[in-house]
């Protein structure tokens, strides 16, 4: 008897759209300035070697190359119509920095590879993400580091509005992920994951993405990139109608315009040394 089939990229059609290319500057604008000091501290060499896995538009693989600039970087992405953007936008450096068409499940790189492998803002959109970290460490030499942006819609805290926000991420972002195969709150879940591979020192940061260290209009543009490309599905999937879930969003983005307010998500980081 044959099982069915996984769909290992259920979210394919909000990864398409062009308002997640939105999503990855607004992320990349909040997270880089407190996630560059969480890099700093894995003491990498001048001419070390970096992955950046699923890399979507470049938005962290330029900032990489501006932080160790004698690296060579590889990104690898499912997507060829984001992988042509990062390309277009990194001329410069494409001496160094290598775009290509990857799946990350089966990574075309010989084992112990990169020095760095990093991979940011995908667990959380396939299932399996197990295969994903096997892969990940298969790539990444030994005595080298993974680090993982792990997202956690249970770590999004809002004020109190007249549509209350807490419980829509939890009462209907989760199971849309959960219909979809996927884990919302792989965040925490990585632990588990994790803590049997051949990793030494594993640890977890948190970048605070709020409205007193990042500014308000970047993340009300994540916002309104969320709301724009994941309304439909989540309506769909999360027993919610369609205009209010844009309420819901709406109601968020407001709270983060007003400056009596506070809006806070906790973004874990984890990062270990592959055993030598």
């Amino acid at each position: 008897m044959t099982g069915t089939k996984i769909d290992l990229n259920p979210q394919a059609e909000q990864m398409a759209d062009e308002s997640m290319l939105r999503t990855l500057r607004a992320q990349a604008a909040a997270i880089w300035p407190q996630e560059r000091e969480l890099i700093k501290r894995y003491g990498l060499a001048a001419e070390c070697r970096i992955l950046d896995a699923g890399c979507g538009s470049g938005q962290i693989t330029g900032r990489l190359a501006a932080m160790f600039p004698n690296a060579r970087l590889d990104g690898i992405d499912l997507l060829e119509d984001v992988l042509h953007i990062a390309r277009a936008t990194h001329t410069k450096d494409a001496d160094r920095i290598h775009f290509s068409q990857g799946d990350v499940y089966a990574l075309d790189f010989d084992p112990d590879t990169f020095d760095l492998t990093l991979c940011r803002h995908l667990l959380q959109a396939i299932p399996e993400p197990g295969r994903v970290i096997d892969e990940l460490i298969r790539v990444t030499r030994p005595g080298g580091t993974l680090h993982l942006v792990a997202e956690d819609y249970g770590m999004l805290h809002m004020p109190e509005t007249a549509r209350d926000a807490d419980p829509f991420w939890h009462s209907v972002v989760i199971p849309f992920a959960r219909a979809t195969g996927t884990d919302a709150r792989i965040g925490r879940h990585l632990h588990r994951i994790l803590v049997n591979r051949p990793l030494l020192s594993l640890r977890v940061d948190f970048v605070t993405v709020d409205t007193l260290r990042v500014p308000r209009q970047t993340l009300a543009d994540l916002m309104v990139a969320w709301r724009d490309g994941y309304s439909a599905p989540l309506a769909r999937h999360g027993g919610m109608d369609y205009a209010d879930v844009v309420a819901h969003f709406d109601a968020v983005i407001d709270a983060i315009h007003d400056p009596n307010e506070y809006v806070l998500w906790q973004v874990p980081v984890w990062s270990a040394t592959l055993k030598s």
